[in-house]
């Protein structure tokens, strides 16, 4: 794909297309995983039925608490661990070893078996409903208990943990569970970095993020439902599941909050729109083209929210201007009207009570690149070319980003400009579609 040179005699450089897989094709990496998760659960499946349970009511009870942790998984969160229950009971499931002071014969294929099975249960009622875990999910599920049973099980059956007992076996769960969660983290960042291309370690970064929040919460209820089972027996499985219940009623109830937060930024920013200041549509595909550039760029998940409000809201200073900006487009004024009304949006911002890195965002982004942070820099150069692209009609992208590059001696920063290129480049990227 090629461009011409604008009038001004300067050339601008082609967009060259992403190097991606074609639309509707797994990635190899994807195929990959799901692959195997698929051939370990069928295996341990089939070996477990072929030689059957061993210690059914273990096995039962394990399953059971499995199943009723994905009955109540937490459907359309996007949170990292919709099912905390279910994933604390495979894993205590897997680094069992006894069963109130008798020793456990089951195995590494057994727990997988059995962790696929309950899993598949709990899931029906989400799957009818249309809300059911994602291949990715179940695959890193299965694969991930099954790395930390091949990483117990086997020490265990020749006795290494008994001979070591007390803090060294204690100490030797630790290293497990962290070794297990890295396991998880990165078969996470590394499916999400397959199916969308955003760079690996920014989302490797945000899965070690997340992990002191309910991660850590189900490691910890999964090692110590092992470790009082071995003691007391079956029994400990409801009161350890108790408060990890409490923790997810806590995190769902935070997740509420959150979500009516993000509905309210939403609706002050079709304030411009409602007020005919700006085109229906405009901030939300601002926001939506805003957060896919910054992934590009490598924000943590923070910034990448601060980014989103902060571009729904930048255009609520114009609704201080006695008459409207035609059309809405602030990137074709004078420099100093573009500041005074991204002050004026600050202004409004901070009376909302929105956090304070939003409203700064939204006052900055006016300033010239280099004093701005990264975000400003960002929510500038994708509002210029939303504004520029649909005054210039069917040629509108390319012409809108060779004025971008046009413009980033002062006004557009060249790494944001490129990066809003491969990202518009990128099959299978959609935005809202206007009103």
């Amino acid at each position: 794909m090629s461009t011409t040179a604008p009038r001004s005699g300067v050339r601008a450089r082609p967009v060259r297309p992403a190097r991606l897989p074609s639309a509707g094709r797994t990635p190899a990496l994807l195929t990959a995983v799901r692959a195997l998760a698929l051939l370990l659960a069928l295996l341990a499946l089939g070996v477990t039925l072929w030689y059957g349970l061993d210690e059914r009511g273990t096995a039962l009870a394990f399953g059971v608490l499995i199943a009723v942790g994905e009955l109540a998984r937490w459907s359309g969160t996007g949170e990292r661990e919709s099912a905390p229950l279910g994933a604390a009971g495979a894993l205590a499931y897997a680094l069992l070893g006894e069963n109130a002071g008798h020793r456990t014969d089951h195995g590494v294929l057994q727990v997988v078996a059995v962790v696929v099975a309950a899993a598949l249960v709990g899931c029906v009622p989400h799957v009818a409903r249309g809300h059911g875990p994602t291949p990715d999910d179940l695959a890193r599920r299965v694969l991930t208990v099954a790395f930390a049973a091949v990483c117990f099980q086997p020490l265990y059956d020749r006795g290494r943990l008994l001979e070591w007992g007390g803090p060294a076996q204690a100490l030797l769960l630790v290293a497990l569970l962290v070794l297990t969660t890295l396991w998880d983290a990165v078969l996470a960042a590394a499916t999400a970095h397959a199916r969308t291309r955003w760079p690996f370690g920014p989302l490797l970064r945000d899965e070690l993020r997340a992990t002191p929040g309910i991660g850590s919460a189900v490691c910890a209820t999964g090692a110590v439902m092992a470790l009082a089972v071995a003691v007391t027996g079956l029994w400990a499985l409801p009161v350890f599941s108790l408060p990890l219940l409490l923790t997810q009623l806590s995190f769902r109830r935070y997740a509420a909050v959150r979500a009516t937060y993000r509905q309210t930024i939403a609706s002050l920013a079709r304030a411009t729109e409602i007020a005919g200041y700006t085109p229906a549509g405009h901030a939300r595909r601002v926001a939506a083209l805003s957060r896919a550039v910054g992934r590009e760029l490598g924000l943590s998940e923070p910034d990448l929210t601060v980014l989103e409000h902060a571009a729904l809201m930048h255009d609520i200073g114009q609704l201080s201007l006695v008459d409207p900006v035609p059309a809405g487009a602030t990137a074709a004024l004078p420099s100093a009207e573009q500041r005074r009304i991204a002050l004026l949006g600050g202004a409004v911002v901070r009376q909302t009570g929105v956090e304070a890195e939003v409203a700064v965002v939204v006052e900055r982004q006016a300033d010239p690149y280099r004093d701005q942070p990264v975000t400003a820099r960002i929510v500038r150069t994708v509002n210029a070319y939303e504004e520029m692209a649909r005054e210039a009609g069917p040629s509108g992208p390319l012409t809108a980003l060779e004025k971008l590059r046009l413009g980033t001696a002062r006004d557009y920063q060249p790494e944001v400009v490129e990066s809003l290129a491969r990202v518009l480049s990128r099959a299978g990227l959609t935005l809202p579609r206007p009103g």
